[in-house]
């Protein structure tokens, strides 16, 4: 039997990571990140000119993913890198959420 509350947790759980993927400008710099092969990461530079936004909507919005987790960066001299972090446990939840999701949809048909 579905426990519905706790499947009511388990989406509140994600869902600021939700809201964090869910915006188009940070979806193009996430995709940015993960297109480019080098390592080293991203200069906030390099993402307005893939990304089209301001240098200021730019590092807004890596702000907001480096809080969630998704983005990290290091410094090399006065300048930062980003790059996509290997942290997974918020993608993990909502995994296990869509999974749980998909069990009860299942059982409903």
């Amino acid at each position: 039997m579905t426990d519905f509350n706790q499947l009511k947790q388990d989406l509140n759980s994600v869902s600021e990571f939700l809201v964090t993927l869910g915006d188009e400008k940070r979806q193009s710099i996430i995709i940015k990140l993960l297109s480019e092969s080098n390592c080293d990461g991203l200069q906030v530079g390099e993402l307005t000119e893939a990304t089209g936004l301001s240098r200021p909507a730019v590092s807004h919005h890596l702000k907001v993913l480096k809080e969630a987790k998704i983005v990290d960066y290091h410094t090399n001299g006065t300048r930062n890198y980003y790059y996509l972090t290997h942290h997974t446990e918020e993608i993990l939840k909502l995994k296990n959420f869509i999974d749980e999701l998909l069990v009860v949809m299942e059982e409903s048909k």
